[in-house]
C-alpha cells in the first residue's frame, strides 16, 4: 500500500477544496458587476435652480427688562402696562417676528414677569427667553 493514492478510502482528506468558493466568488462578482450600473441609472429629473445666498434678514430681538419695583423696560426705554401691550402686539405683526427677551431683576415679584409672558403670548409672540447672570451669588 502506497501512501496518498485513490484506493485508500480510511484517510482524512485535510485539504480543503477552493475550486467551489471561488466559482461562487465568481459568480457574486459577476452579479455585482451587472446590477450596479443598473442601480445608479435613475430617473431624469430636471431639479430646480437656486441661489445658495444667505438670508441676511435676522429678527430683531427686544430686551424688555423688569427692575426692582416691577416697571418694564422695552430696549432700556421706560413703559408702562398699557404701551407694553401695544408694543407686543406691533413687535408680534412684524415679519420675521422679533424673539423676546425678559430680563427680570432679582428683587421683582415674580407676578410682574408673569404678566410680561402673559401679555406677550396673548400679543402672539412666538419666542420668548429669559436672560440670565450664569455667576453664582
Amino acid at each position: 500500500m502506497a501512501f496518498g493514492t485513490q484506493d485508500d478510502s480510511d484517510e482524512v482528506m485535510s485539504e480543503i477544496n477552493m475550486t467551489p468558493l471561488v466559482d461562487v466568488m465568481l459568480v457574486l462578482l459577476i452579479i455585482f458587476m451587472i446590477t450596479v450600473p443598473v442601480m445608479k441609472h435613475a430617473v431624469d429629473i430636471e431639479l430646480p435652480r437656486a441661489s445658495s445666498a444667505a438670508q441676511n434678514a435676522k429678527p430683531q430681538t427686544i430686551r424688555l427688562s423688569v427692575d426692582a419695583q416691577g416697571i418694564y423696560f422695552w430696549n432700556e426705554a421706560r413703559i408702562d402696562d398699557a404701551q407694553l401691550l401695544e408694543q407686543l402686539q406691533a413687535a408680534a405683526a412684524r415679519n420675521p417676528q422679533p424673539e423676546l427677551h425678559i430680563r427680570g431683576d432679582r428683587a421683582v415679584r415674580y407676578e410682574r414677569v408673569a404678566q410680561a409672558m402673559s401679555a406677550a403670548k396673548r400679543a402672539g409672540i412666538q419666542k420668548i427667553g429669559f436672560v440670565t447672570d450664569p455667576t453664582l451669588p
